[in-house]
């Protein structure tokens, strides 16, 4: 049994414009593939293009994807280090298209062996919450935002932050007083601050009884995190800072984090998402299971993922209940509330709309 081909969609998603401290996105610049076997069956992965995070496009993932593709026609799909390890030799960086293909590496390897992939990857199923994010807006609509949320029913916020620290401190006031003391809040400020805006706001909104800030600066502010860390009241999540897992012994190392932010569209994928959750692990940092702006497809890998991996002891898989306009999936997991319910079928259990399919542009390599 070997790759026999793949094909390859623009899985653009139409949603509502998000705005975070490096910019504004107006449709989820995602990327779709299905890799087919000689047997006829396959394994699909799906990424989500964030240019001002990763330095990718949907353009970029397309193109790439194409290359991918062509290194795998022909070889086994059960040796996952050797495809993978094709990929890295062919090119440096484009961890957001590789983490697709290896997503359907490991689609069509639990799908050999019959099992949902978090049995596959030896975990147990459990229903997760997922929190639900807010925008950056005024901090009034910001404060409006979060009452909304919590008369649905939201339990966690999730505020985005980075654009001006006084009013970062006057949206997170407000918002705490419209959301209430127990609702939980965790801000990402997207690297939005300096080092300087970073020690202001964060020893302000100490009093407002946060959970954890991710990624307070740059990440080529890095040799700042320690002592922010030492300072500051709220525990610092690494997010951008941490792509692979040498950068999580880095700051591991540094005792710059408590925290850290695991992104497919980042590591490259599952395979190397592990070595920095196991990483953590060792260290008793805890990780958190993010993702960009994937549809259902993706969200249900990183459902697989959190089952499998015991330290994902947060959860941040909002985005197709958060923006998505368009649902365009078959299967995958579902939304009951904000508690996430995983596919139990084999693979990821996810696909797809054939319909809204063939409104993307596509090639088959």
């Amino acid at each position: 049994m070997t790759i026999s081909r793949t094909d390859i969609w623009k899985f653009s998603i139409p949603m509502h414009p998000f705005t975070i401290a490096t910019g504004t996105m107006h449709f989820a610049q995602n990327t779709f593939i299905r890799v087919y076997l000689s047997d006829g069956t396959y394994g699909v992965g799906e990424c989500s293009a964030f240019p001002m995070i990763t330095g990718e496009t949907q353009d970029t993932c397309f193109e790439m994807a194409k290359a991918f593709a062509k290194c795998w026609n022909g070889k086994d799909p059960l040796n996952i280090e050797a495809r993978l390890r094709d990929l890295d030799d062919f090119a440096a960086f484009n961890s957001t298209i590789k983490s697709a293909f290896d997503m359907a590496l490991y689609d069509i390897a639990a799908k050999q062996a019959g099992v949902p992939l978090f049995k596959f990857l030896d975990g147990t199923y459990k229903e997760i919450e997922t929190d639900l994010t807010i925008g950056i807006a005024s901090p009034v609509d910001m404060a409006a935002k979060a009452a909304e949320f919590v008369n649905q029913g939201v339990r966690i916020i999730k505020v985005k932050l980075g654009k001006n620290v006084e009013e970062d401190i006057e949206r997170v006031k407000l918002i705490r007083q419209a959301a209430g003391p127990t609702t939980i809040l965790r801000l990402d400020a997207n690297q939005g601050w300096s080092y300087e805006d970073a020690v202001e706001a964060l020893l302000v909104m100490a009093t407002y009884n946060i959970e954890f800030c991710e990624q307070p600066m740059r990440h080529w502010d890095d040799h700042h995190l320690p002592h922010l860390k030492k300072v500051s009241q709220i525990a610092i999540m690494a997010d951008e800072s941490v792509y692979h897992h040498r950068d999580a012994v880095r700051l591991i190392k540094a005792n710059a984090c408590d925290s850290v932010n695991i992104k497919f569209a980042k590591s490259g994928g599952i395979h190397e998402a592990i070595k920095i959750h196991d990483i953590c692990k060792r260290n008793n940092i805890p990780c958190m299971m993010g993702g960009m702006l994937e549809s259902r497809i993706a969200q249900s890998a990183f459902a697989h993922f959190a089952l499998s991996h015991d330290n994902v002891v947060y959860y941040d898989m909002d985005t197709p209940m958060l923006g998505h306009t368009a649902d365009p999936v078959n299967g995958g997991v579902r939304y009951k509330g904000y508690v996430i319910e995983t596919p139990t079928t084999p693979g990821i259990g996810a696909d797809a709309d054939e319909n809204f399919l063939r409104t993307c542009e596509s090639v088959t390599i």
